[in-house]
Parts: structure tokens; sequence; C-alpha cells
């Protein structure tokens, strides 16, 4: 699947297309998801994740693998497609 330009020019500026999704469904779940929150749901489900790990996917700093998109989506009760941008 072709993204077009725009999307291949965002991608090349980040490691990740994940983070700042991972930001709004943390800010706008009710009630608001801390890193902290976020990091103990992972565990949860058997997902290990530092906060340092977690800061740096959501500024596009580290990539993210499929199994911690999925594990990402489910915490935040969010459709993995949402996630990856394949949805509005």
């Amino acid at each position: 699947m072709f993204l077009g330009n725009d999307s291949y020019d965002w991608a090349v500026e980040s490691k990740n297309i994940v983070g700042g999704r991972v930001v709004e469904a943390r800010r706008t779940a009710k009630p608001r998801i801390t890193q902290q929150e976020l990091i103990a749901r992972l565990q949860v489900q058997g997902m290990r994740l530092e906060q340092s790990a977690l800061s740096k996917i959501e500024h596009g700093q580290r990539p993210v693998t499929d199994i911690e998109v999925v594990a990402l989506a489910r915490a935040l009760k969010v459709p993995t497609g949402w996630l990856l941008r394949e949805e509005s």
C-alpha cells in the first residue's frame, strides 16, 4: 500500500506512527490514563515496558513492534487500526 508523499515525509521524521495516538488516547480517556497506569496495564498483559521507553514511543523516538502495538491498543481500549492511523 502506497501511503503518499505526506505520510512518507512524516514517517521519515519519526521512528513510529503510533506515538502521537498513544498520547491522544491517554489524554482523552475518561479518566485520563497516566504513563504509569498505562505501564501497569501493559504489565497485566505480560508486556514489560519502562517509563523511558514509553516516553520515547510517545515522542516518536523509538520503534514499536507489532506485539507492542496490539498490547498498547488493548491497554488503551482503542482499535489497533486507529493507533496505526488506518482509520480516523
